[in-house]
């Protein structure tokens, strides 16, 4: 699954320059894992290098950033990891979760994911590989990664649970790409989709955020009924048809889904 997409978002008027600067320093830094040279960075970042020192200076004393000491290549700094868990830890569903993620990997021997919608999008918050099935699929997902809500299962199960006005000024900020020849991108045909989804109770992905890929999701609910996040069962197109992953793997994913809405106070059926 490609994590590398950016999407945009409405730019406000009221933006602090020197924040913008860090932001795009450290989204330039998430794209170079093994770290990018000084200049390579001013470049992509496009500011001078006195004021991306400047930056990287300040941002490396507060633990934000890191310079090899033998490359002198920059890389993102701890103190993200840290800020990551802390934001992770206060999501209390994913805790209460994680068992029941780890049970439907090991069942199905496919890969699992756990996501919520922010900011428009579908954030990754959680993931279990099952090393069981000899063909078993290594998604490419990470956690904090993200992809567009539109082409995806467990995003069209979040999208399926928003007003129409809602729905509307998503997609009228974040558009419809297409990603395959498979993905959705007529509103019109994206709300009789969302609508099948609400009914069903699951929605599928065929194929349409990635070639290869096919998915099956289902919601995760609160006690308050509404629709929190959701969770993802992915196979290789290869060896599992369209008809064959809802005939084998819809329930469950839908029985686990219950399961762990059950958990976190959720009264319904």
């Amino acid at each position: 699954m490609d994590s590398n997409t950016v999407t945009k978002r409405t730019k406000p008027k009221n933006l602090v320059q020197s924040i913008e600067r860090v932001s795009a320093i450290l989204d330039v830094l998430g794209e170079f894992p093994q770290g990018i040279s000084f200049g390579d960075l001013s470049t992509k970042v496009d500011l001078s290098k006195g004021t991306t020192h400047r930056l990287l200076s300040t941002l490396a004393f507060l633990g934000y950033v890191r310079q090899d000491a033998e490359t002198k290549k920059y890389n993102l700094g701890f103190k993200l990891v840290e800020l990551g868990n802390r934001m992770l830890s206060q999501i209390d569903f994913r805790t209460e979760a994680r068992s029941f993620l780890v049970d439907l990997a090991e069942s199905t021997k496919e890969t699992v994911h756990l996501v919520i919608l922010d900011q428009n999008e579908v954030l990754y918050i959680d993931k279990v590989e099952s090393n069981s099935h000899p063909t078993g699929l290594r998604m490419a997902s990470m956690l904090g990664s993200r992809i567009p809500a539109h082409c995806s299962a467990v995003g069209k199960v979040l999208l399926a649970a928003l007003p129409e006005k809602q729905l509307n000024r998503l997609v009228s900020s974040k558009g419809l790409p297409r990603r395959t020849e498979n993905t959705i991108t007529d509103l019109g045909k994206l709300k009789e989709h969302l609508e099948l989804v609400r009914k069903n109770g699951y929605a599928l992905d065929t194929e349409e955020n990635e070639i290869g890929i096919r998915c099956v999701s289902a919601p995760i609910r609160d006690q308050r009924s509404e629709v929190i996040a959701a969770i993802s069962i992915s196979v290789p197109a290869s060896r599992m048809k369209a008809h064959v992953l809802k005939k084998r793997l819809k329930d469950q994913v839908i029985g686990t889904a219950l399961n762990i809405s059950r958990k976190i106070g959720y009264q319904g059926v």
